[in-house]
C-alpha cells in the first residue's frame, strides 16, 4: 500500500539531513525526498557564503543557538569523515562606528553564555588579522569555518540511501487516517505513512496543501553578492555588528573554500519565491506577499533599513561604500557581480519575524516552518530533531 515510511518534500540540506537522521535512527525505514529541480541544493543551501555558523548572535536557549553551536562541531567532523572541502577559519566581528560598541559587548557577553569563545580586539590587534582592515574594537571567533554545502548535501543523500525523485514537484497533498498520499506535477502519486515538509521557500504553500494552517507565510528577501576581483585584500571573514533589530548580518566579507572573497549580502524583498534578479516577477506570488498583512507591518516598521536596501542594490556606489566601511581600500572597480540567493524569512500575521527555527507537527505530517541561516550550519541536529518528531508517528 505505501511507497515509503516517510516522504520529504525537499531536496535541500534540511530534508537530507532528516532523511539521512531517518535511516540512521531506525535502520531500514524507507524513506523517499521529492525534489522539484532536477538537481538537489539548487537554493538556499547552494547560493550561501558557505559559512559554518559559530552560534554567536543567537538568544541564549533558543533553538538556533544549540543548534548552530552543536551543529558546527558537528558539520566540521562530518566534512573531515568525508573528505568535504572545509576549513575552520574564525571570523572577526567589527565595530566601526561608537554607537555599534555596545551592541559589539553584548555579543561578547551573548558568545560566552552561548559557550563559545571570544576574544576581544582593539585597533591594533585588528590589523594583525585582516591588515587592511579598519575598525574601533572587534571581537574574533575562533569556532566559525567554511565549507561547500553542496558537496554536504550530496554525501547525505548518498549515505542516507533515501530514494531521491528530481523534477518532482508537489502539486496536490491528500491526508487520510492511513497516511499521506501525494501528486507531482507529471502525475505520480507516492504514499507514505508520514510527510515530512522541508520545502524551504514554498514550505507555507506545501503546509496549506495538506490541508493546514501554518499561521505564518514566507516572505522572500533577496541577498545580492558581489567578489573581489583581488582576493589578496581579505584573508578570512569579516562582519560588521548586526542590526539586533533586523534578522540579517549585514554586508560582509567571506574568503570561500574556493579562495575567492564574496561580499553581501543586502536582503531587499524578492518579486518572487525564487526572485533571483529584479526581472523575475512571478504575478500570483507577489500577490500572495502583498496580501499577507505581516508584509506590510515589515514595510512600516523597517522601511528607512529597507530604502538603504534597496539603494544598494541599484546602486554598485552604494554598495561600495557600505563595504568601505570595514575595507577602506576597496573601490566600485574591485566588485565583480556574483550569484544572488533569496532568504526564506517567516513573517506572522502581525509582522513578527520569526527568528528561531520553527517546527510543527500535524497528524501524519511534520512541517519545517522556519530555516534560513544557521540551518545549513545546524542542519545535522535540525534533520535529528525533525527524524524525532517523525518516529513518534510511525
Amino acid at each position: 500500500m505505501f511507497d515509503c515510511d516517510v516522504l520529504v518534500i525537499g531536496g535541500g540540506i534540511v530534508g537530507l539531513s532528516t532523511a539521512y537522521a531517518l535511516t540512521r535512527a531506525a535502520p531500514g525505514t524507507r524513506v523517499t525526498v521529492l525534489e522539484k529541480e532536477h538537481g538537489l541544493a539548487r537554493h538556499q543551501t547552494g547560493r550561501n557564503s558557505g559559512v559554518i555558523h559559530s552560534g554567536i548572535y543567537y538568544r541564549p536557549g533558543s533553538l538556533k543557538a544549540r543548534f548552530a553551536v552543536s551543529g558546527a562541531a558537528e558539520m566540521v567532523k562530518f566534512c573531515a569523515e568525508w573528505g568535504i572541502p572545509h576549513e575552520v577559519t574564525g571570523k572577526l566581528i567589527v565595530a566601526t562606528t561608537r554607537d555599534e560598541l555596545p551592541r559589539l559587548h553584548a555579543l561578547v557577553q551573548r558568545g560566552r553564555e552561548n559557550g563559545i569563545p571570544v576574544r576581544e580586539l582593539g585597533p591594533t590587534q585588528i590589523s594583525e588579522y585582516e591588515p587592511r582592515v579598519r575598525g574601533l574594537a572587534a571581537i574574533h571567533v575562533g569556532t566559525t569555518g567554511i565549507c561547500d554545502y553542496g558537496a554536504v548535501s550530496a554525501r547525505l543523500a548518498e549515505a542516507s540511501e533515501a530514494r531521491i525523485v528530481h523534477g518532482a514537484e508537489v502539486v496536490a497533498i491528500d491526508r487520510r487516517p492511513w497516511g499521506v498520499a501525494v501528486r507531482t506535477a507529471d502525475g505520480r502519486i507516492v504514499r507514505a505513512r508520514v510527510l515530512v515538509n522541508c520545502a524551504g521557500l514554498h514550505c507555507d504553500r506545501i503546509a496549506r496543501l495538506a490541508g493546514d494552517d501554518p499561521g505564518m507565510r514566507i516572505v522572500p528577501f533577496r541577498g545580492e553578492y558581489y567578489e573581489l576581483a583581488d582576493p589578496s585584500l581579505v584573508r578570512g571573514l569579516v562582519y560588521p555588528v548586526p542590526d539586533p533589530a533586523f534578522p540579517f548580518l549585514g554586508v560582509h566579507l567571506t574568503r570561500g573554500i574556493d579562495g575567492g572573497v564574496h561580499i553581501g549580502p543586502n536582503a531587499v524583498p524578492a518579486l518572487a519565491r525564487e526572485g533571483y534578479g529584479w526581472s523575475v516577477v512571478r504575478p500570483r506570488e507577489l500577490a500572495g506577499t502583498l496580501a499577507w498583512p505581516g508584509s506590510w507591518s515589515i514595510a512600516r516598521a523597517h522601511w528607512r533599513y529597507g530604502a538603504g536596501e534597496l539603494h544598494r542594490s541599484v546602486s554598485k556606489r552604494a554598495f561600495t561604500q557600505a563595504v568601505r566601511r570595514l575595507l577602506p581600500v576597496v573601490e566600485e572597480s574591485d566588485l565583480r557581480r556574483a550569484a544572488p540567493g533569496v532568504r526564506a524569512q517567516a513573517v506572522l500575521r502581525d509582522g513578527t519575524l520569526v527568528d528561531d527555527f520553527l517546527f510543527r507537527e500535524e497528524a501524519r505530517t511534520v512541517h519545517v516552518l522556519n530555516a534560513p541561516s544557521p540551518a545549513a550550519t545546524a542542519s545535522l541536529p535540525i534533520g535529528r530533531e525533525v527524524a524525532g518528531r517523525v518516529l513518534a508517528q510511525l
